[in-house]
This record gives structure tokens, sequence and C-alpha cells, in this order.
């Protein structure tokens, strides 16, 4: 209590579904901080290889692209080098399905801690986007390398003024990963066979993505139909702001950011709807 017999912190009940206190993620910063740790740590504790999965994962994943997609398939880069190709959008696709999928599972996941304390739910779901772009930075790195070696090659690749838009473009991938990752949370505090599901569908999405694809071996009918994915704009910009190749459009990318506020506007009001009975339905 304060001097002057005040309570300094009181702790009530929410009345509606937009009473959600956001400054209250801001008062436990520190508890924030300490999920993204525990999720950065515990990843890999006890491997033999440690943080080193974090380049290994997308290295094989190109590997076997290039054998599969790019050598028996025979499907088009644009022209581009395949690892440089295909790994522009596994580090994106990575970082937006680990988020997703662990987002997804945030109340059967941690059920036993949120029937034990009190604390802004909504810092799990947050801190797992926030430990994932740890993981994605090292996945660019990697990328990165792999860059400078084709360029010192002499492979024409270059990056433009739309590099800028990086940042814009991983807030949106962690938005709209958090928003529907939390969407599915809510919905499997009751229904669990829907996380199986849900896996499912992610798998699927992938190939809806142009990850192993360029958007340009499309007719311009199904170019339209792929950009109602949100995430198609996302890797495409990336891929034209890095490598000078690929389809960019102000249209699309607006469409997707607007997809994704309405995502998660929607995903943070189911999930504050849900965090109220959430003990009493597991």
């Amino acid at each position: 209590m304060a001097e002057s017999g005040k309570w300094t912190t009181i702790i009530k009940p929410t009345t509606g579904l937009f009473d959600i206190d956001f400054k209250e993620l801001i008062r436990y910063k520190d508890l924030w901080r300490m999920f993204v740790k525990r999720d950065i740590v515990t990843q890999y504790k006890q491997t033999i290889l440690g943080p080193l999965w974090f380049f290994v994962n997308p290295a094989l994943t190109t590997i076997m692209y290039m054998v599969v997609f790019g050598g028996i398939a025979g499907i088009s880069t644009d022209g581009l080098p395949q690892p440089l190709f295909y790994l522009s959008g596994i580090c994106l696709w990575n970082y937006f399905s680990t988020c997703l999928l662990k987002t997804s599972s945030t109340f059967k996941d941690n059920e036993n801690i949120f029937g034990k304390v009190y604390f802004p739910r909504l810092i799990m779901p947050v801190s797992t986007v926030s430990s994932s772009l740890y993981t994605f930075g090292i996945q660019l790195i990697l990328f990165v390398a792999v860059y400078i070696y084709y360029i010192v090659a002499g492979v024409p690749v270059a990056p433009n003024i739309y590099l800028l838009l990086l940042p814009v473009l991983v807030i949106m991938l962690a938005g709209l990963s958090l928003g529907f990752g939390i969407i599915i949370s809510s919905l499997t505090t009751k229904y669990r066979d829907l996380s199986i599901l849900f896996t499912f569908i992610v798998q699927l999405w992938m190939y809806a993505t142009p990850i192993i694809y360029p958007l340009s071996v499309m007719s311009p009918k199904k170019q339209w139909i792929a950009a109602l994915n949100p995430v198609t704009s996302i890797v495409e910009t990336f891929r034209y702001a890095t490598l000078g190749t690929g389809t960019f459009d102000w249209w699309q990318l607006g469409y997707s950011f607007i997809f994704m506020c309405v995502v998660l506007g929607v995903g943070i009001v189911v999930f504050n709807k849900v965090q109220r009975s959430f003990m009493d339905t597991v």
C-alpha cells in the first residue's frame, strides 16, 4: 500500500469484450522479457548442435527444395540462383509458421501456469512472437551470407529502396501469426482436435504461398487469386526488395496490412473473452 493508505495495484475483472488494458503489458515487461529468454534458451537445450540448428534447419530445407522442386519438378525460380530464391521464402515462412503454431497452443501449453498466478495472459503469445524474432534474425544472417557469396560470384542481384519495408513486413508477419494463432488457441480450449487440423492447414498454407515458386509463373487471373493469401505479397515484396525480381504491388501489400489489422483485432477480442472462463473449460 502507498503511504496515503490507498492500494497501488488493483486487480479487477474485465467487464466487456473491448475492455483490454494494453498498458498492463508494459507494466509486466520484466515477465515478458523472462518468457522471451525462456523460449530462446529452452528451444535447443540438451541438444548436440544447440543453436546451430537455427542454421541447419533452413539449410537442409533449401537443399531439399533444390533437389525436389528445382531439380525433379523443374519449377522456375525467375532466373535466380535456387539457394537464394528458396532461402528468401524459407526465412519468412519459418518465422510465420513457428509463431502461428506456437501461439495456437497458448492456452493448452500454459494451463498449469494460468491456473496458479495472475498476469496478463496476452503476454504469453506476444512473448512467443518476440522470441521467434531471434531465430528469424539468425536465419536472415544465413540468407545474407549466401547473398554476399552470389554477389561476389557476379550474379546480378542487388537490393533496392524497398528494402526499407523489411521492418513493416516483419511486423505484418508477426501480426498475422499472432492474430490467427490466438484465435485458434481460443477455439482449441473447447475443441482440442482443432489443433491437429490447424497443423495440417498450416502445411497446406505454405504451398498456397510463393515459397517454392514465383508468382510470375501464374496467369494474371491466378495471381489475383493467390494474392488473396495475405502472406503472398509479403514474400513477393521481400524478394523484390532483396533480389530485384518478383511481383510488387502497393495495393496487394495494403490489402495484407489491412487483413493483418482485422485478424489481430478480432484475435485479441476473442482471446480476451475466452481467458475469463478458460480454467473452467479445460
